[in-house]
């Protein structure tokens, strides 16, 4: 067997959302999952893809149509200079196009410096292509940047790439176009690549700018820019995604590992991001809307019946309360492997029936934390807060 696949970790949301499961009339603030549905552009389209018999084998980097409308709005939204449609290719979801980018980017050994907290996936994925992640911490005093200096004193003769999500999860910080600009400046000098990860591109909030770092100047050719319509257009399980790169090579590694692992991206699926792409947008800014009002309603009731226990000022994008816990809080047993924060998911999971994930699944740096969504709806986001004000009140 494969030995070193064990030495990939399994993220603890599958555990938490394992648990969660054996859980009556649950509050899944766990899964970073939207409650609207697929616009209906999308849902007609991919009925008339099966009306009209599209069952059948497609390109492996994607329908042509698909590829040319998503060149154009790359062009148009993300203002990233692509070439031709040939920069890109569709992927089943975000998570596979980080497999086919580092197993085609890495040779063993190679280090991917990444945030900490970070995306569990994103580290994983290093990982299962024999690569070392190099964590950098994120700070909460900065709105949740990086001290640039800090992260310049991480690269070492094996770093082969710096990996960057803005909006981002969990923590919900949005890095400003002077970082992206700094952190660019350091691929460029030190040759490495910079690998983006812009799945929340759409959910920013107060006025954040969200940039493409692949539109800066002289940034395209080293930039690999990951993209999903999960979170823009509520399609979290139909898993559409896709990648930009400039470079043939990487391309031609990827497109083979495509090609490998699922021949070709589902074709109703597909015709349904042509739907997306072809119809109004306007249901990306209702989303967003009804996103930031959900936000706010979530942070007045942590304030007004868990302010003694969590704190953390409202993120600036993504659909995450990432809240730090007092040091008071006592566990009730104690903490697995010593992290307080797996004791404060585990207490409100059995206690209060509200599903979270643990700050320290994030990293070192994201313990004494815990992670909610908030992009439930307004009436399930109420019961969390009623619910936790019960768990809390002695």
């Amino acid at each position: 067997m494969g030995k070193f696949v064990d030495a990939v970790p399994f993220s603890g949301i599958i555990r938490i959302r394992d648990m969660m499961y054996g859980i009556e009339h649950p509050f899944r603030l766990d899964q970073g999952d939207v409650s609207f549905d697929a616009p209906g552009t999308v849902q007609q389209a991919m009925h008339r893809a099966i009306d009209d018999n599209h069952s059948h084998y497609l390109p492996t980097t994607g329908v042509p149509r698909l590829l040319d409308l998503l060149a154009e709005k790359l062009r148009r939204v993300n203002r990233i200079p692509v070439r031709t449609p040939e920069d890109l290719m569709v992927t089943t979801g975000g998570i596979h196009g980080l497999y086919l980018l580092f197993q085609s980017l890495l040779e063993p050994g190679d280090e991917v410096i990444v945030p900490d907290p970070a995306w569990p996936p994103c580290m994983g994925n290093i990982i299962a292509a024999r690569g070392v992640p190099v964590p950098c911490t994120l700070h909460e005093h900065a709105g949740w940047r990086y001290d640039l200096g800090e992260l310049e004193a991480k690269i070492s003769p094996r770093t082969r790439a710096i990996y960057v999500n803005s909006p981002h999860n969990p923590t919900g910080g949005v890095l400003t176009r002077a970082d992206l600009q700094a952190i660019g400046a350091l691929c460029s000098e030190r040759r490495l690549w910079l690998v983006s990860d812009e799945a929340y591109e759409d959910i920013v909030f107060d006025g954040a700018e969200h940039v493409s770092p692949a539109s800066l100047p002289g940034l395209y050719d080293r930039t690999v820019s990951l993209f999903t319509f999960s979170k823009s257009y509520a399609m979290t399980g139909l898993r559409l995604g896709y990648i930009v790169a400039s470079d043939a090579q990487l391309r031609e590694r990827m497109k083979k590992l495509l090609f490998y692992t699922c021949s070709n991206v589902t074709s109703v699926v597909q015709f349904g991001g042509i739907g997306a792409l072809e119809g109004s947008q306007e249901c990306v800014e209702g989303f967003r809307r009804e996103l930031e009002a959900r936000r706010d309603l979530f942070y007045a009731g942590i304030r007004e019946h868990a302010g003694d226990i969590f704190g953390g000022t409202p993120p600036r994008g993504a659909f995450y309360a990432f809240l730090r816990m007092t040091d008071s809080w006592p566990p009730p047993q104690s903490p697995r492997a010593g992290s307080r924060s797996w004791a404060m998911a585990e207490h409100l999971i059995s206690r209060g029936r509200i599903g979270c994930v643990p700050g320290a699944d994030f990293g070192a740096a994201g313990e004494g934390y815990v992670r909610f969504c908030f992009a439930r709806d307004r009436a399930e986001l109420a019961g969390a807060i009623e619910s936790m004000r019960a768990v809390f009140t002695p």
